[in-house]
């Protein structure tokens, strides 16, 4: 996990060059929909709400297991590191036997998994696949080159990510009794994937919340010794209600990505700190494949 996150700056701007794979995603005024487990569906949901939002298209981000079928899509993004996830498979393999019109396209790790031959088009991303378990630098690489498709721009992402990469970490993130994370927009998913990215690799009480929400009910639960965090910009008056509580508000003011860089980073202390192994996590698998 360490070597695997810290490379991130190198497979981000890598991505935004594959110009041939930018090419093959959705184009503008496609209506989409972007499906994916886990790390996935959240890196979805930041692909979706920045697609909508930049006006290419309505697009929809759904968890593998619960998208509707039947719906009028032009083309369908399944999100997959290894491409073996067995919801993803499923709803894959259903489309095709209901002869459903969407195209498919793959967003995918492993480029000898079985997803390879079953979408209309597979765009492989082998130099971001991973070893560890907990997933970091696969996620972040599909988010930039959904950017890049998107137009953007990813060398302020990039060096935002370098930054994160060599920054020296507060011993007080590590030593936090517990974490929310915050996003609205587009980093509402990021905020969701780091506090997966704690709960995976150190066993960390986190939780996340769009930031508007938190102070509908969740920010009860801050408090001296723990820390809400946010990913982009920051609502008016959020953290000072925070700081009423005696809770720490921790916001870098990076491009999102890197600060869920920021995040991955100390999960990773955390578990070291706690003597786990974040690459082979409790109860936890490369990739999910379950019976029929």
């Amino acid at each position: 996990m360490a070597r695997e996150l810290a490379s991130q700056p190198e497979t981000w701007e890598r991505a935004a060059g594959l110009g041939d794979l930018v090419a093959r995603l959705p184009e503008r005024g496609a209506r989409v929909a972007v499906v994916g487990c886990g790390t996935s569906w959240f890196i979805a949901q930041s692909y979706a709400w920045l697609r909508e939002h930049g006006g290419h298209g309505e697009t929809d981000a759904f968890a593998a297991s619960e998208a509707p079928v039947g719906r009028d899509y032009d083309a369908i993004v399944a999100l997959t590191r290894s491409g073996t996830t067995s919801e993803v498979l499923r709803l894959v393999g259903g489309l095709r036997e209901r002869g459903d019109r969407a195209r498919v396209i793959g967003v995918i790790g492993d480029a000898t998994s079985p997803l390879v031959d079953l979408v209309d088009d597979a765009l492989t991303l082998p130099f971001a696949d991973e070893q560890s378990v907990v997933q970091t630098r696969f996620a972040t690489t599909a988010l930039a080159l959904f950017r890049a498709s998107l137009g953007e721009d990813l060398a302020g992402a990039v060096a935002d990510a370098r930054t994160a990469v060599a920054e020296e970490l507060d011993p007080a993130l590590v030593e936090a009794e517990q974490v929310s994370f915050l996003g609205s927009g587009w980093s509402y998913g990021l905020a969701q994937e780091a506090a997966l990215k704690m709960r995976e690799a150190s066993q960390s009480w986190t939780e996340s919340y769009p930031s508007m929400e938190y102070r509908h009910g969740p920010i009860a639960i801050a408090a001296p010794g723990r820390v809400t965090w946010h990913f982009g910009e920051v609502p008016d008056g959020l953290a000072d209600d925070v700081a009423a509580t005696g809770g720490r508000f921790e916001h870098a003011g990076l491009d999102p990505m890197a600060e869920l860089v920021r995040a991955q980073r100390v999960a990773l202390a955390r578990a070291a700190a706690r003597g786990l192994d974040p690459d082979h996590p409790r109860s936890l698998t490369r990739s999910v494949i379950l019976e029929a």
